[in-house]
C-alpha cells in the first residue's frame, strides 16, 4: 500500500515537471530574432534613386580595368598580414560554434579508477584494508528545455558570420586603400613630370632674361626674380619625390612585400569615369560588410539576451551516468556479474543566486540595447558616407572643364606677357605671376583627376563592393 502511495506521488511530480516543460519550451522563455527595420529614405540625402544597377556588383577584376593594378590587388590578397589574420578570425570563430553544437549532446567519458580503502576496526590501525577496480563509461547531459543551448549555438553562429564579415570588410578596404595608393603614384608621376618640365623651361627662360639684361630690356633684378622662381621650383622636385618613394613604400607593405619600385600606368591610360551607379540603400545595407557586423553583433546580442532569460529557470541534467564493470580483483573482471550501472539525475532551481542572474539579465539587455543603437548608427554613418563621395565626385566633374580653360588663359597669359616684356611694356614680375599661375593650375588638374579616380574607388568599397559576392 505504501509502494502504491509513493509511486502515485511520483507520477503527479512527474506529470507536473512534465506540464511545465511542455509550457516553457513553447516559446515562454527565448524570443525569435527579427532583424532591425532602417528607413532607407532619404539615405543618400539629395542622391535618390530608383535604378538598381550599383557598381557593387561589379566584380573587382572588372571594376578596375588597368591589368597592373589587377595585378597588385591579387598579390594583396594573397599576401596581405591583416586578411590573414582575419582568416584565423574565422578559424576561432568556426571553433566556437563547435564548442557551442557540441553542448547539444551528452558528454560521455571513459573512467578507470582503483579505491583502495584502509579502516580501524576493532581499535586495530588501519588494520582492514579493501580494494576495488572500476573500468567503463560515464556521461552528462543537460536538457535544453528552455532554449538556453541553442540560443548559445545562435550566438556563436552570429559570431562566426560576424568574422566572414570582418574578412570582407579587410578585403574590401585592402581593395580600395591599394587602388588609392596605386592612383595616388600615377597622379604624383604627372606631377613630379609638369614640376621638371617647367623647371627645365624657367632654366630657359633665366639664360633669356640675361641675354635681355645684356641689352638694357630688363633690370637686374628681374634676373635674381626669374632664378628664385626656378628655385622654388626646383625645390618641389625633391619633396615629390620623397612622396613617390614613400608611397611605393605604404604600397609595398599592404602587398605584404619588401620597399621596391612598383610599376605602374600614366595619367594618360587611365580610364576616368564620368559616371557612378550607386543603387538604392537597400543594396549597401545588404551588401557592406561594417554595416552586416554591427547587425550581427545586435544578433548575437540578442541571443545572449534570450541565455539570461533561460538562466532564471530550473536546469534539467543527467548529472552523471555510468555503466561498466567492478570487481576487487583483476582475475575474472569481465565476468557478467561484475557489470554495474548507476544513473543520477536532477532539476536545480536557482534561488539566493536569482538575484545575481536578474541582474546579468539587465546587463544583457542593456548590451542589446547597444548593439542597436550601435547599429543604427553604423547604418546612419554609411548614408552619409556614400552621400558625401557623390558630392565630392559632382564636385571633381564640375571642375574638370573649368580648369581646362584655366590652363588654357595661364599659357595665354605667359605668352603676351613675354611678349610685352620683349616689347619694354611689362616688367617681369607680370611674367613671374603668369608662370606660377600656369604650374598652381596644372598640378592642382593632376589634384582634380586623382579627385575623381579616388570618388570611384571610395564609392565602390562605401557601397560594399570587392567582397567577392
Amino acid at each position: 500500500m505504501k509502494s502504491k502511495q509513493i509511486k502515485k506521488q511520483y507520477t503527479s511530480v512527474l506529470s507536473g515537471a512534465l506540464f511545465l516543460l511542455v509550457f516553457y519550451s513553447c516559446g515562454v522563455v527565448t524570443n525569435n530574432y527579427k532583424s532591425p527595420e532602417v528607413d532607407t529614405s532619404g539615405m543618400y540625402g539629395s542622391y535618390a534613386s530608383e535604378d538598381t544597377i550599383t557598381i557593387a556588383s561589379i566584380p573587382w577584376k572588372e571594376y578596375f580595368n588597368d591589368s597592373l593594378l589587377i595585378n597588385l590587388i591579387e598579390e594583396g590578397l594573397k599576401n596581405n598580414y591583416d586578411l590573414q589574420l582575419a582568416s584565423s578570425r574565422i578559424k576561432q570563430a568556426e571553433a566556437n560554434l563547435s564548442i557551442a553544437k557540441n553542448a547539444y549532446f551528452p558528454g560521455v567519458s571513459l573512467v578507470g579508477q582503483v579505491n583502495h580503502n584502509r579502516t580501524s576496526p576493532n581499535g586495530k590501525v588501519l588494520n582492514h584494508q579493501s580494494t576495488s577496480y572500476t573500468l567503463g563509461i560515464s556521461t552528462n547531459w543537460e536538457l535544453d528545455v528552455w532554449g538556453k543551448l541553442q540560443s548559445q549555438s545562435r550566438s556563436q553562429y552570429a559570431a562566426l558570420l560576424n568574422s566572414y564579415e570582418y574578412r570582407n570588410l579587410v578585403q574590401t578596404s585592402l581593395i580600395s586603400n591599394i587602388a588609392t595608393s596605386y592612383y595616388t603614384l600615377i597622379a604624383l608621376d604627372e606631377q613630379l613630370s609638369i614640376t621638371s618640365h617647367t623647371a627645365n623651361v624657367l632654366k630657359n627662360n633665366v639664360e633669356a632674361l640675361k641675354e635681355m639684361k645684356e641689352a638694357f630690356l630688363v633690370t637686374a633684378a628681374a634676373v635674381e626674380q626669374g632664378k628664385t622662381l626656378l628655385y622654388t621650383t626646383e625645390a618641389k622636385i625633391p619633396d615629390l619625390e620623397m612622396q613617390v618613394r614613400q608611397t611605393e613604400n605604404a604600397l609595398n607593405t599592404l602587398l605584404g612585400r619588401k620597399p621596391t619600385a612598383i610599376e605602374r600606368s600614366s595619367i594618360e591610360e587611365i580610364n576616368l569615369p564620368e559616371k557612378l551607379a550607386y543603387g538604392v540603400p537597400a543594396q549597401m545595407l545588404a551588401r557592406r560588410p561594417d554595416v552586416k557586423q554591427a547587425e550581427l553583433a545586435f544578433r548575437s546580442a540578442f541571443e545572449l539576451t534570450n541565455v539570461s532569460k533561460a538562466s532564471l529557470y530550473p536546469t534539467i541534467a543527467l548529472n552523471s551516468g555510468s555503466i561498466g564493470y567492478q570487481s576487487a580483483s583483476f582475475s575474472n573482471f569481465f565476468l557478467p556479474e561484475n557489470i554495474f550501472a548507476s544513473i543520477l539525475g536532477g532539476l536545480t532551481q536557482p534561488l539566493f543566486a536569482k538575484g545575481q542572474l536578474k541582474a546579468n539579465l539587465k546587463i544583457a539587455n542593456a548590451r542589446q540595447e547597444e548593439a542597436l543603437l550601435n547599429f543604427e548608427n553604423k547604418v546612419l554613418g554609411a548614408g552619409q558616407e556614400v552621400s558625401d563621395i557623390l558630392i565630392k565626385f559632382d564636385a571633381a566633374l564640375r571642375k574638370k572643364e573649368i580648369r581646362i580653360r584655366q590652363i588654357e588663359s595661364s599659357k595665354k597669359a605667359v605668352d603676351y606677357t613675354w611678349d610685352l616684356l620683349k616689347a619694354g611694356v611689362a616688367n617681369y614680375t607680370e611674367v613671374l605671376s603668369a608662370e606660377q599661375s600656369l604650374l598652381s593650375s596644372e598640378l592642382n588638374r593632376v589634384s582634380d583627376l586623382l579627385q575623381q579616380l579616388q570618388c570611384s574607388v571610395d564609392l565602390y568599397r562605401a557601397l560594399g563592393g570587392g567582397t567577392d559576392k
